[in-house]
C-alpha cells in the first residue's frame, strides 16, 4: 500500500528483456534507505518488487500485462516517480493507493497560469464512474483531488510543490498517464451493488 505521495524521481539507466520479462534498472537515492530486495516500490503509480539492489538504484521486472496495461515509456532515460510502501504507523499524506494501475487517462488540456497548472484529463468511460468532485485519483503515482468532473473529462490542479517534486512538470496535451481510481470508491460501489441484489 502507499501514499500517492512521491518521495523523488528516478532515471531509468536499462531496460531490457530478461526471460520474457522487462527488466529496468531505475537510478534512485532515497527510496533505497531501508530497501531490500522482495520489497515494494511504486514506479510512477505501478506497484512492483525489487528484485535486486545494485550500486545507485535497484532492479525490476515488468510483466507483459502491465506493459499492456500501463501507459508509462519503460525505456532507458524515462524520469520516474518512487515511493516506498507505507510503514505500519506511517503517516497517510496522500490517501490510500494500491499501485494496482486501473488504465490510462490521457491529458486532452493544461492551462499553466499563476504558478499552479489545471489539467484536463479523459479516462474510459468505465472508469468514470469512479472520479467525483473532491474525491481522490491517483496519476502517474501521485496523489491528487478532483477538483471538478465533465462526464469522463475531470480536472486536477498542480501546485508549484507537485510540479516541483513530480514528473507531471513534463506533461503535455495527448500525453497518457496510468490512473488509479480511489480505493474507497470501489468498495462502496460493491457495497451498493451487493445490497442492491447484483452479486455480480
Amino acid at each position: 500500500m502507499f501514499t500517492g505521495i512521491v518521495e523523488e524521481v528516478g532515471v531509468i539507466r536499462e531496460a531490457r528483456e530478461v526471460g520474457g520479462l522487462w527488466r529496468l534498472f531505475i537510478e534512485a537515492g532515497r527510496v533505497l534507505e531501508g530497501t531490500a530486495a522482495g520489497d515494494s516500490v511504486a514506479v510512477s503509480g505501478v506497484c512492483l518488487t525489487v528484485v535486486e539492489l545494485g550500486a545507485g538504484g535497484f532492479a525490476v521486472e515488468l510483466a507483459k500485462e502491465t506493459l499492456r496495461r500501463t501507459a508509462a515509456r519503460w525505456a532507458a532515460g524515462q524520469r520516474v516517480n518512487l515511493e516506498r510502501s507505507l510503514a505500519l504507523g506511517g503517516r497517510l499524506g496522500g490517501h490510500l493507493v494500491t499501485g494496482h494501475v486501473d488504465g490510462r487517462a490521457r491529458v486532452v488540456g493544461v492551462n499553466r497560469e499563476m504558478g499552479a497548472w489545471d489539467v484536463w484529463l479523459e479516462v474510459p468511460r468505465e472508469l468514470s464512474r469512479y472520479v467525483a468532485p473532491k474525491g481522490s485519483v491517483a496519476l502517474d503515482g501521485v496523489s491528487l483531488t478532483v477538483a471538478g468532473v465533465r462526464g469522463n473529462r475531470f480536472w486536477v490542479t498542480l501546485i508549484p510543490h507537485t510540479l516541483e517534486l513530480t514528473t507531471l512538470k513534463e506533461l503535455a496535451q495527448g500525453d497518457e498517464v496510468n490512473f488509479e481510481a480511489d480505493l474507497l470508491a470501489r468498495y462502496l460501489e460493491r457495497l451498493v451493488a451487493v445490497r442492491g441484489g447484483d452479486d455480480a
